[in-house]
């Protein structure tokens, strides 16, 4: 990388990382849509049908997760961003076009193999053509990305979205509104096809295609332990419970005492502290460390989400949600988003960590499809209380196993790291 500059550096992964933007566009931009399709389509009375249309694109993120490894290994990085932004194009285009709840799902699956390739390959590509001091900083700018695309789609859906106290305006947004929010999605995903016909190979798969395989393999058990420390670092970014904000901030903001307008300008808000937190991020990751900020995160969230619980349990109403939900998402932000791309790009050894990647991002779509299914009937028989107070649960079991297990790798080569963590 030396040879072709900084800039050059810099444009590559930043055209790898509007992966991560489509992903957080894709991802979010189906709250803001939710209370006018579930309307258009009738399914405002079947929590059943209403889970299916926020789970269909990741049940496709799991199937784009689970081939993009081998496929990665097979034909190289760059095809498979490729494939992704064809997959993001399709989807928004279709998303919104069609009338029929089937084939409505059917564009959102494919919109979701396109965020599980992505997710999986985008990180993984930075990494490989990252230099050891800035590696950390410029994986995390895939995770920047992802926030700004969050932020995005909650501008969209905010302007979008007209007065809903006038008849004329809730008929347009059933009609129409719902059906912008997805085609915004078109421009930027074509951008990103263009683009990535200019970024080269990685040069960790064009070595690894180039050199004679290991023929005294180290065995399984060393793979096997790191293998394990990724699926839970993959696994708890899910279960911690704050993608549930975005996904369903209708339930959550609601339920705080605030109206649908309300709702919207409360999502932005958590959509800039995303954006302002993971800048933090870029900043801190190299300096303090993955292991330090991935503790942060999983006590943090566990303070603050038994503090949530017990608000919601007491009632309370009004801006003292707002300040918890945000403190939520701003530490999740500076900590769990970020550290955890960039340890799974990190942790595993050149010869398998297109598969390994791969397995973790899978076992990561797997937790994120069981939060986002499970949360309307656990906050109905639990309430929002005893709800967060199980994320909180979840997280403090988790700060306890990653003090014990996660390594440090600020400053290591991935070479230096491969023989650390699987000797």
């Amino acid at each position: 990388m030396q040879r072709t500059g900084k800039g050059f550096l810099y444009f590559i992964c930043s055209v790898s990382a509007m992966g991560g933007l489509l992903f957080g566009y894709d991802w979010v931009v189906i709250g803001g849509a939710k209370p006018f399709y579930e309307l258009f389509f009738g399914i405002g009375d079947s929590p059943v049908l209403q889970g299916v249309a926020m789970s269909t694109a990741l049940v496709g993120c799991l199937i784009g997760a689970m081939v993009a490894g081998s496929a990665a290994d097979k034909w190289g990085r760059k095809p498979l961003l490729m494939l992704a932004a064809v997959l993001f194009t399709v989807s928004a285009i279709g998303t919104g076009l069609f009338n029929d709840f089937t084939l409505f799902n059917i564009a959102r699956f494919i919109g979701g193999v396109g965020i599980g390739v992505a997710s999986a390959l985008s990180p993984m590509y930075i990494a490989e053509v990252s230099p050891t001091e800035i590696r950390g900083r410029m994986v995390s700018l895939n995770q920047m990305t992802i926030v700004l695309g969050i932020l995005a789609a909650q501008v969209v859906n905010m302007l979008l979205a007209r007065d809903t106290s006038v008849a004329e305006s809730q008929a347009w947004n059933v009609a129409w509104g719902w059906r912008w929010m997805f085609w915004a999605e078109t421009v930027p995903a074509a951008l990103f096809l263009a683009m990535s016909f200019f970024i080269p190979e990685s040069p960790v798969y064009l070595k690894m295609k180039s050199l004679t395989p290991d023929p005294s393999p180290k065995g399984e058990a060393p793979y096997r332990k790191v293998l394990v420390l990724g699926l839970v670092i993959a696994v708890f970014q899910q279960w911690c419970g704050t993608n549930v904000i975005f996904n369903y901030a209708q339930e959550i903001f609601v339920g705080a005492g605030f109206d649908v307008d309300g709702m919207f300008i409360n999502i932005v808000i958590t959509g800039i502290a995303n954006v302002i937190f993971t800048i933090v991020a870029l900043y801190t990751i190299e300096k303090w460390g993955r292991r330090t900020l991935i503790l942060i995160g999983a006590g943090g969230l566990g303070l603050i989400y038994l503090t949530l619980g017990t608000c919601y349990f007491f009632e309370v109403k009004g801006v003292m949600m707002v300040v918890l939900v945000v403190a939520a998402i701003s530490t999740y932000a500076m900590t769990l988003g970020p550290v955890t791309w960039t340890l799974l790009a990190e942790i595993f050894p050149h010869r398998v960590r297109g598969v390994a990647m791969a397995t973790c991002t899978f076992a990561l779509w797997v937790g994120c499809c069981t939060l986002t299914f499970s949360f309307p009937s656990m906050n109905a028989a639990l309430g929002s209380s005893g709800t967060f107070w199980i994320y909180s649960a979840i997280c403090c079991c988790a700060f306890i196993f990653l003090w014990n297990r996660c390594p440090e790798t600020k400053g290591k080569s991935l070479e230096a790291l491969e023989k650390e963590l699987c000797r």
